[in-house]
């Protein structure tokens, strides 16, 4: 196997605390170990499809793991096999694949690794299957990735809701109220669950466990007769009614996943304000769970697998994720991390913790 000379580095999707955390790694790594040059393409895969490029050295990456975002830019767009433009005033998507794979071929890249969520990573497996040497990380605060334990940030997004939660408290039994906040999460409810029960939620809402309003009234209910006259409510925003469906926001045209959810913290504060005569407000945390800087945990994580892809394409192993498997990092084979989203296990011991505490479901 001929050495890796040059490499190439992408961050896509949705920012994420511990991105330049990884950033950093990579470079470091690829340039201390391995003598390996590496360039940071802007923007994600448009960055690739338009050759817009930085080199990326030991000063541009001098002091940036505790920092937040990525110095690379990102979108959740630009599918290069499915890139959309506009043409004579009309919308149009072309398979520019092979034009990303011609700039890689002209800077000389002997691979590409790519940090990025389920939408990220199907896009990397696809151009690994037209022989371009990938290896992905596996980024997303929802951490609803099937083959990792642990994606990284999500640690730090479940530390800003319960820091939400920690101050919803406080106003919430100075004003009898119940509060609901309305977390992020897409489809899968471990946000919800881990804010709910390390922030003192007394109902948790997540996509895993439709919810009956009946449910969740008697809850606060109860509480009421032990003179307690507020609430406190997690709700993911995948979450939905037994009879219902998920509250969608808005449609994206071009992305990977383009049904954005969010609605459902005020239509459930309506639902019970309505019914019991409570009043009822609704914190949506949005983007605050993406932004700021990574906690020490999701730093550290951050840095092991920016190493890790880096020794996975010096070994020669391409279509593959550096994984988080019993505190150990190893890879497992792309097509296996983007088979299925990782949902919470309802009868996990975590859910059973969180109900042994008292926490209701809505079931």
């Amino acid at each position: 196997m001929e050495p890796i000379k040059r490499i190439g580095l992408l961050t896509g999707g949705g920012d994420c605390p511990g991105l330049n955390a990884v950033i950093r790694a990579v470079t470091k790594t690829a340039i201390n170990l391995h003598g390996i040059e590496v360039f940071g393409f802007l923007d994600g895969f448009k960055g690739l499809v338009d050759n817009n490029f930085i080199k990326l050295d030991l000063e541009r990456v001098s002091g940036i793991a505790h920092t937040g975002g990525t110095i690379l830019g990102t979108t959740n767009r630009d599918n290069p096999f499915r890139y959309y433009t506009i043409e004579d005033g009309k919308e149009v998507y072309r398979d520019e694949s092979d034009r990303a794979i011609d700039n890689v071929k002209c800077l000389g890249l002997d691979g590409l690794i790519v940090i990025g969520g389920d939408g990220s990573l199907n896009i990397a497996h696809l151009f690994s299957q037209k022989g371009v040497p990938i290896v992905g990380v596996p980024k997303t605060i929802d951490n609803d990735l099937s083959a990792t334990e642990v994606t990284f940030g999500f640690y730090t997004a479940v530390n800003t809701a319960s820091e939400a939660l920690d101050k919803l408290h406080t106003t919430a039994e100075s004003h009898h109220r119940v509060m609901v906040l309305e977390v992020m999460g897409r489809y899968a409810g471990w946000i919800a669950l881990y804010a709910g029960l390390s922030g003192g939620a007394d109902v948790i809402l997540m996509p895993e466990i439709p919810y009956h309003l009946d449910s969740v009234i008697e809850k606060i209910n109860y509480r009421y007769t032990l003179d307690k006259k507020f609430s406190i409510i997690v709700v993911a925003e995948g979450a939905k009614p037994v009879d219902g469906e998920m509250v969608v926001s808005k449609m994206v045209a071009g992305s990977h996943d383009p049904i954005r959810l969010g609605g459902i913290g005020q239509k459930l504060a309506n639902d019970i304000e309505i019914t019991t005569g409570i009043e009822s407000r609704v914190t949506v945390l949005g983007h605050l769970q993406r932004g700021g800087g990574p906690i020490p945990y999701d730093r550290i994580l951050s840095t092991r697998y920016g190493v890790a892809a880096v020794e996975q394409l010096v070994a020669g192993n391409s279509d593959v994720m550096v994984s988080l498997k019993d505190n150990a990092i190893t890879s497992v084979p792309l097509v296996e991390a983007i088979r299925e989203i990782r949902k919470v296990p309802v009868d996990s011991d975590i859910v059973l913790a969180a109900k042994a505490l008292g926490i209701s479901f809505g079931d």
